[in-house]
């Protein structure tokens, strides 16, 4: 293991002052927030940078809130705050649930959500829940603000589509006006998941399922779900039970696996199959998001 470079860490005060840092430094400079995956690969001089510009100093940027129907977690919040914020576990236990796996306690105790989202690691765990939450990305820099859906904010593995001087401030997820069920399970046994996979089902009055959405993780360069799948997963709760098996399969041919050290591409689509049935049944049990 090689020993890091030399690097300096600048501490901004505001949004602004961090878009201009980064503005500044251009591509010797990166935005820091908990490290956890970026120190890392600076470690294996995988990545090199010469300036972090912090943004865990700006206040307010942690903040979690509920207004005008919508949850805005702030990008600096870390892991283990989601997972622990009373906010959080009344309206959407699912991410608190999903928060409770991320890695290991210490990584959870420094990580930030906007660092995991930004470092875009194709084997991240929110990505693939939040965009089957219908999960919005806040984004500022130099020229202003603007808003993304999760699947423009990851473009690929370790890609965003984030401009040089633009920062994630918040994320903000939308509460639903109908009953709302969700699940995110994932499979595991080497460092990385091999597979995530979220699902969201909106319901009526009676057994019907309205909508759906299925987002399957860790298996391709980003998240990804399937109009097909979701088309399949709605109707009534008999019908769609039987039509598990070709959403598995539109989902899969949507992800399109690939080999990987976590195992081979037909593995996965086999996985598919297995915890889509186990997301709609786990799903269904309880309700995991405030309607």
């Amino acid at each position: 293991m090689m020993p890091l470079r030399r690097f300096r860490i600048h501490q901004a005060r505001e949004i602004k002052e961090a878009a201009e840092m980064l503005a500044q430094f251009g591509d010797k400079g990166r935005l820091y927030a908990g490290g956890t995956e970026l120190l890392l690969a600076m470690k294996h001089d995988l990545l090199r940078y010469e300036h972090l510009v912090d943004v865990k100093t700006i206040p307010g940027l942690d903040k979690i809130e509920l207004k005008n129907s919508t949850l805005h977690i702030g990008s600096t919040a870390t892991h283990r705050s989601i997972e622990n914020s009373p906010l959080i576990r009344e309206h959407f236990p699912v991410i608190a649930e999903m928060e409770r796996h991320v890695a290991n306690v210490r990584v959870r105790a420094t990580g930030t959500l906007g660092g995991n989202l930004c470092f875009a690691e194709p084997h991240s765990d929110p990505a693939t829940l939040l965009l089957a939450l219908r999960a919005k990305a806040r984004v500022q820099g130099s020229k202003g603000e603007r808003t993304l859906e999760m699947d423009e904010l990851v473009a690929g593995a370790y890609e965003t589509s984030l401009a040089a001087d633009e920062i994630l401030t918040a994320v903000a997820i939308p509460l639903s006006a109908k009953p709302r069920r969700a699940a995110y399970l994932k499979f595991q046994i080497h460092e990385r998941p091999t597979l995530g996979l979220a699902l969201v089902l909106e319901l009526d009055d009676g057994q019907n399922i309205k909508a759906a959405r299925a987002v399957v993780g860790s298996v391709s360069p980003k998240p990804c779900r399937s109009d097909k799948a979701e088309a399949l997963l709605a109707g009534p709760r008999d019908k769609v039970e039987k039509q598990l098996p070709h959403a598995a399969k539109a989902l899969a041919e949507a992800a399109d696996p690939v080999d990987d050290l976590e195992g081979s591409a037909e593995y996965k689509r086999h996985l598919i199959g297995v915890f889509l049935r186990r997301a709609f049944d786990r799903a269904l049990q309880r309700p995991t998001a405030h309607g």
